[in-house]
């Protein structure tokens, strides 16, 4: 008799533990599934308060000198290099937990973002100053909320797989 119970409690055990382990499968790949849609979700929100340029035909500029210069061409410019630049890196795992990237490659996109000072020639007087739209701090903003609602959602999930 006792040896049923045993073999008995040792498939109870078993089962626990295989289901514990699927389980402990599933929340170790939470973080990374629940920080990338909330990264790629900040990309989708930065890309889209990107302004674009309007193109045109139109070039106008200051030269070294500081004498302003104005032309139009046979073709039109097309806008939109910088949104088209927003990027995220894959999620991965580090010592510190689960780390993700998201930038843009353009150079001039921290002068969009930030705002710069205008000059009409380098080291002039500054004339003006072009406010900065701060596209990443708002993507940034939405990545965290997106965090926490991705997170909720895949405990929920989890959750309801395993019958807790």
């Amino acid at each position: 008799m006792s040896s049923s119970n045993y073999r008995r409690n040792k498939a109870f055990i078993d089962k626990y533990r295989k289901e514990l382990r699927a389980m402990l499968d599933d929340i170790s790949e939470i973080d990374k599934r629940v920080l990338n849609k909330a990264v790629n979700e900040g990309v989708k929100v930065a890309k889209r308060l990107t302004n674009v340029s309007k193109g045109g035909n139109v070039v106008e500029f200051y030269t070294r000198s500081g004498e302003y210069v104005r032309f139009t061409t046979k073709t039109s410019r097309v806008g939109g290099q910088m949104r088209r630049s927003w990027y995220a890196t894959p999620a991965k795992k580090t010592a510190q937990g689960v780390e993700q990237e998201m930038g843009n490659t353009q150079d001039y996109a921290s002068y969009v973002n930030y705002g710069h000072v205008i000059r009409n020639k380098k080291d002039g007087p500054i004339k003006g100053f072009v406010k900065g739209q701060y596209m990443l701090e708002k993507a940034i903003n939405e990545v965290e909320k997106q965090l926490i609602k991705e997170f909720e959602q895949e405990v929920e999930r989890v959750n309801r797989k395993h019958d807790k």
